[in-house]
């Protein structure tokens, strides 16, 4: 009897040893393959579906959750180079009733990359509008969040298409004018001068500069291993000629600052969410849009920077329900009235 239970041990453990030794070896061969499979295993969790919609030949992948209901929906924008799965961490802390849309930008991921599209922050905005005509999501108004890039693009919708946004989140947006710029504008603007476009600094193309980005947009010092940094960065390397093409064009003089061209344009209830540790965009842009947008509510989260979606999920999704609840009760008693 002994025998045979060392046997079952045995045979349990030669089992256990195949998933185990082809995780250590995708970990330590194939580190972005183990990346997407993160991705894939997280979305599966937490109830995101994975779908793709077309305008014409174009075609828009997005992720979702829930369905449309008496609440208004909420569509995501991610920021530079990033992708639908970077809102992940936030919809983990977000109730499961509500209808959630993460959309990959115009060419990021799954969504169409084209020589031919217009990457300028105006073109970003129409292919926006196309993938919410293709879904309908219009139908009934919306709630938008943008990040960063997808900050820039969602403020400039909400100022272009007003009846189809019903509320608006902007987390630290680009498209600002500030009257000094910070040390990492500075740097970006000495590249462009020297136009040296391969040393972008949100363009890592090493383990090594992939660090240095996260340092960069985190106030958090993320201890990343090695072999997940190489991971990272070999499936961002196939994208960088796009993320170069990508940025020069969102940093040209007909993008740079589109959000502030049309920021008193926005009239619906707006909330503004920064971090006071923004490394890559500073902070007093929060106050600039609250001058600027009447109905405008800012939240400034300490030991935070620009990475706010990753740094301070829980939070930035408690921020976005309680704001929703603020603007559905205001818009109950108006009714009222």
């Amino acid at each position: 009897m002994d025998l045979d239970v060392v046997n079952m041990f045995v045979i349990a453990g030669g089992t256990l040893a195949i998933p185990i030794l082809a995780f250590v070896a995708s970990f330590l061969l194939w580190p972005s393959a183990l990346i997407r499979i993160y991705y894939w295993y997280w979305r599966r969790t937490l109830g995101m579906q994975v779908r793709y919609v077309h305008h014409e030949d174009y075609q828009f992948c997005y992720s979702f959750r829930g369905r449309p209901g008496h609440r208004p929906s909420i569509l995501m924008l991610h920021g530079f180079s990033a992708h639908k799965d970077m809102w992940l961490s936030v919809v983990k802390f977000l109730p499961k009733n509500l209808h959630l849309i993460c959309v990959d930008m115009p060419g990021h991921e799954g969504t169409t990359r084209s020589s031919l599209d217009d990457l300028s922050i105006d073109g970003q905005v129409k292919r926006i509008h196309q993938f919410v005509e293709c879904l309908k999501l219009n139908k009934k108004p919306f709630h938008l969040v943008g990040t960063s890039m997808g900050g820039h693009v969602a403020g400039v919708y909400a100022a272009y298409y007003p009846s189809d946004v019903s509320s608006l989140c902007l987390v630290c947006p680009a498209g600002l004018q500030y009257s000094t710029d910070n040390q990492f504008v500075q740097r970006l603007k000495e590249l462009q001068d020297s136009a040296t476009t391969q040393k972008i600094p949100l363009i890592p193309s090493t383990p090594e500069e992939m660090s240095e980005m996260l340092q960069l947009c985190s106030y958090v010092r993320f201890k990343v291993p090695q072999q997940i940094l190489q991971g990272l960065v070999d499936v961002r390397i196939p994208h960088n000629n796009f993320y170069r093409k990508l940025f020069l064009e969102i940093v040209s003089e007909k993008s740079r600052y589109s959000l502030h061209e049309n920021m008193n344009k926005i009239k619906v209830p707006t909330q503004i969410i920064w971090g006071k540790q923004d490394q890559v965009l500073d902070v007093s842009g929060a106050d600039m849009l609250a001058k600027s947008i009447a109905n405008c509510q800012v939240e400034l989260l300490e030991n935070c920077g620009h990475s706010v979606v990753m740094e301070r999920p829980r939070k930035t999704a408690k921020l976005i329900v309680d704001f929703l609840a603020s603007v559905h009760n205001a818009d109950n008693n108006k009714k009222l009235d």
